[in-house]
Order: structure tokens, then sequence, then C-alpha cells
């Protein structure tokens, strides 16, 4: 019989592990972050009350081993310097710095319709993955986590934050950032192509 270690391993290791190098883009840290969550939930299995699937139960810990490296590592540290310093660099990509056109598009950066073929039809497509994967990877460092706990993991503004140990105006910045970032790649790496 498996050893409750051994049966996570063979059930859900690779599933965590694809979990982890999609969110931290390092392959080497993803597997020391799954280690990290096997260890930690052996540890605290006695505590597993069977409330959520055991699936479950290790993704969250995994999310929160992600998290404190985050924290530990402190990659947000500078997230504010790193947005003021790229402000005017960002800005002048996407945007008319025209007085009268201020804050407006710039005609080649202006979001283009995406084709009208039915959406799910695309989001179901592996090539689309394989570029929306690409292009996730792509995200800064000082964005990447903010973006994944709002939009993959479904966290809430106030907790990013909190967890994040970054302030509000900065966190609706990075996803502003984001969103633009990822749609600009998405358009030129499928809808272009």
């Amino acid at each position: 019989m498996l050893s409750p270690a051994n049966k996570w391993i063979d059930l859900y290791g690779d599933y965590l592990y694809s979990i982890a190098v999609f969110k931290t883009n390092d392959q080497v840290l993803s597997q020391d972050l799954v280690q990290e969550t096997f260890l930690s939930a052996l540890k605290s299995r006695e505590q597993f009350k069977g409330e959520s699937s055991e699936k479950t139960w290790l993704t969250v810990i995994l999310n929160n081993k992600i998290i404190d490296h985050y924290r530990k590592k402190n990659i947000l540290r500078n997230t504010g310097d790193y947005l003021n310093e790229t402000n005017e660099n960002f800005y002048q990509s996407f945007f008319s710095d025209d007085i009268k056109e201020w804050g407006h598009w710039k005609e080649d950066s202006y979001p283009k319709a995406w084709a009208d073929e039915n959406a799910d039809t695309r989001l179901n497509n592996n090539e689309l993955k394989k570029v929306m994967e690409y292009c996730l990877q792509k995200l800064p460092n000082s964005l990447a986590p903010a973006f994944f706990l709002r939009f993959i993991d479904e966290k809430n503004a106030d907790k990013i934050c909190k967890e994040l140990n970054i302030s509000s105006s900065n966190y609706w910045t990075i996803i502003h950032r984001a969103k633009i970032l990822l749609r600009a790649c998405l358009e030129k790496n499928w809808f272009a192509a």
C-alpha cells in the first residue's frame, strides 16, 4: 500500500507542478515548492477534515507556498519603484502623448476587434492555450503575482493587497498594465498571426 506522500505524488504531483511552473515561470523553484507542499501536507494531514478533496487541499497549500515565496524573496518590495520607473515607457508604448489626445490609445496600439469566431471555440483551441501560457509567462515579475491571484485564483483586491503587501493604487495599476500587456501579446502572437 502506498504511503500518503507517494499516493499524492502519483495522483497530484504533475498537476501541482504545472500550477507552480505556470505561476512562477521557474521549473527548479516549482519542484521545490511542490516538495514543500507535500511535506507540509504530511505534517498537517491529521488536520485535514475532508471538507474538500485532497487535490483542492494540496492546491491551497501550494498556493500559500507560492505567496510565501513572493513574500520571503520580497519580489514585490520595489513594485512602486518599478511602476514609477516604467510609467513613461509603458504609456508611450500604448497611449498618445499629444496634449489634445492624452490618455487615448495610439492608433497602432488600439485594441483590435478579435475575429468573430465563437469565443468558446477559440478558448478550447490548444494552440491558443500555448500562446496564452507564453504571454502569461512574459508578464514582468512585478506584475505577475497580483495578476495570477486575481484572475487565476479569483481573489479579491483587498485580500491580494494584504497578501502581497501592496497599496490599492499599485494593485490597480498592476492589473491595468498586466491586462494591456497580455492583450498586446495575444494580438501579436495569436490574433494577428
